[in-house]
């Protein structure tokens, strides 16, 4: 299996969106308060594959556990879930705020088989780690015609 990184979506476009709202926001409207939205962001994604295995690791660092979602449908692998950032004192009011938080989904169709009941997930430190067995080729029999 051959991968290609993928590059950074439109990261130009984003630098002038950011110069537009700086320039907008400025005095004397900087003390406007700004309303958070929630948003849809795509954590990165790697894939790698050896003789018996694929292993995906995706980077979701403030995201609990518990909203992470892993679904595998035919060759099809979704991670699902969300991020949320609460604020430490009720009394603080953002300046600037860079971190994306909302819901994400990652699907990646996997070009074999694999086998559902023997994937494991681990998560630590922010990455998700999953490897997914290769399923068994099925084997060749000669069928006797009577």
């Amino acid at each position: 299996m051959k991968l290609t990184k993928a590059a950074p979506p439109i990261p130009r476009m984003r630098q002038e969106f950011d110069k537009l709202l700086d320039r907008f926001f400025e005095f004397p409207f900087s003390r406007f308060e700004v309303p958070l939205v929630e948003t849809e962001w795509a954590p990165a994604l790697d894939c790698s594959e050896t003789d018996k295995e694929f292993v995906v690791r995706l980077e979701a660092p403030g995201v609990h556990k518990e909203n992470l979602d892993v679904t595998l449908e035919q060759n099809v692998l979704t991670v699902s879930g969300k991020r949320e950032f609460r604020k430490e004192h009720e009394t603080e009011e953002y300046i600037w705020r860079e971190r994306e938080e909302g819901k994400f989904v990652r699907s990646l169709r996997l070009p074999k088989v694999v086998d559902p009941d023997k994937i494991l997930a681990t998560y630590q430190d922010g990455i998700l780690t999953l490897r997914l067995p290769k399923a068994e080729p099925a084997v060749k029999s000669r069928v006797t015609i009577n």
